[in-house]
């Protein structure tokens, strides 16, 4: 019996003290904390001798604070969710794991299992980077019960700028006291949405290539597709057809849209799961649509959006590779389909896709194909794989500025984007005079 009981505590021990711990901070908030987590647990139970800690850490910009102040006090993860935007700081950090070391080691795994558009984001002068996670892009949601209500067709949603005014109009609705009830569109005062409109028409945001045949010197975004971007806003926002909210403020637009207050909004695919499931609490059946761009304007692309994982230096070769192996676990076709599922937020993996569409999925779906089809249509360029600069935080926050300064009339259109190119620009040299 001493015996049994010694055996026991042996085999206890090991169990405790045997397991490799793998640090996980990510940005996932709300319900996906505990989707992170699940996905955390599932992998455990198949490797009992490896333990993964998930950490909500905060917005994507609070994630990365934490991690350069986690280097710098030696607490930094094994794993951590960086922003898509932060590729090029991440880089020139040289504080991770280029996720190409582990892959040209690991002949298990093929980097080809990735959607083109994917890794053509995180791929950077041949190598990949970081792991693709999290992937999604922006799109039109509209309200097909309000479309209907207003006598448009609600199978038929706005393709161009000239079209979504046209609807706008139809859709705008006052009181007597002339405020608004209802009216075309709203989005969330962001400048990924800029960048995403940009790209629809296969313009880029800075110079050489947008940073991706070497480093980028200057912004470039006052071209004639800015100026039809920024000239739109403009007379959306002045002729009562489009709401703006605060800078960056996804919640609120979120609430005009699902309120009924707007019956479009530019908006992540990722929310697809939700809108679709809300809109219909609500009372209204939501459909979904391409990004419009201007009438005749060239084909370009969807840029993407959300975030990867990223390989922190500095731990042992036993982390190192447990945490490799949870990435791995991560991205299979399996947890990529569930996690497309409980999200919205696209499948990174080609077999994912196909799986879906096999099964019947995005046919019953519309609403997830609209975002699938939009990445896969989307032409691969330069501007569609979207800009690496290291001050892309700062950059959007000009950009932000400069619509918010031409909405209120201190500027006219073409002053105030010229004067964000400007702005932007002084932050790259800055930039590039620290690093390089």
């Amino acid at each position: 019996m001493k015996k049994l009981f010694i055996v026991f505590i042996v085999l206890f021990s090991l169990s405790i003290f045997g397991k490799t711990t793998v640090d996980f901070w990510h940005a996932m908030s709300g319900e996906r904390i505990q989707i992170i987590q699940s996905i955390a647990d599932r992998f455990m139970e198949e490797n009992p001798d490896i333990e993964v800690k998930t950490q909500y850490t905060g917005s994507y910009k609070e994630t990365l604070n934490k991690l350069i102040a986690g280097v710098k006090s030696g607490t930094a993860p094994q794993i951590v969710q960086v922003y898509e935007i932060g590729t090029r700081s991440m880089i020139d950090g040289g504080i991770i794991i280029p996720i190409q070391d582990m892959i040209d080691k690991d002949k298990t795994f093929d980097e080809a299992v990735f959607l083109n558009s994917v890794l053509n984001y995180y791929r950077v002068d041949g190598k990949l980077y970081s792991m693709p996670f999290n992937s999604s892009n922006a799109v039109l949601f509209y309200n097909k019960t309000l479309f209907k209500e207003a006598g448009l067709d609600p199978n038929k949603p706005p393709k161009t700028f000239e079209e979504v005014m046209e609807y706008s109009k139809k859709l705008l609705k006052k009181d007597s006291n002339g405020n608004i009830i209802r009216t075309g569109l709203t989005w969330p005062t962001h400048s990924w949405i800029f960048e995403q409109l940009l790209a629809a028409q296969d313009a880029p945001l800075v110079d050489n290539d947008n940073g991706r045949s070497k480093r980028a010197e200057k912004a470039v975004f006052n071209n004639e597709e800015g100026q039809k971007v920024f000239k739109f806003f403009y007379d959306m926002t002045k002729n009562d057809l489009m709401l703006n909210t605060k800078k960056e403020d996804w919640s609120a637009a979120r609430q005009i849209f699902l309120s009924g207050k707007a019956a479009m909004v530019m908006f992540s695919t990722s929310d697809v799961t939700s809108f679709t499931k809300e809109g219909k609490a609500n009372g209204y059946d939501i459909g979904t649509a391409f990004l419009p761009t201007p009438d005749g304007a060239p084909d370009g692309g969807a840029i993407i959006g959300g975030a990867s994982l990223w390989l922190v230096d500095g731990h042992s070769k036993e982390k190192t590779d447990a945490a490799w192996k949870f990435l791995k676990y991560l991205n299979s076709t399996e947890e990529q389909i569930k996690w497309h599922l409980d999200t919205g937020y696209f499948p990174v993996r080609k077999d994912a896709v196909e799986n879906l569409m096999y099964e019947g999925f995005y046919s019953e779906n519309p609403n997830y194909l609209t975002t699938i089809m939009q990445l896969v249509l989307s032409k691969q360029t330069y501007n569609t794989n979207g800009a690496l600069i290291g001050v892309f935080p700062e950059a959007r926050d000009k950009i932000e500025t400069a619509i918010q300064m031409m909405n209120s009339d201190e500027m006219d259109y073409k002053k105030a984007l010229k004067w964000a190119e400007d702005e932007v620009t002084k932050l790259i040299k800055e930039y590039n005079e620290l690093y390089y």
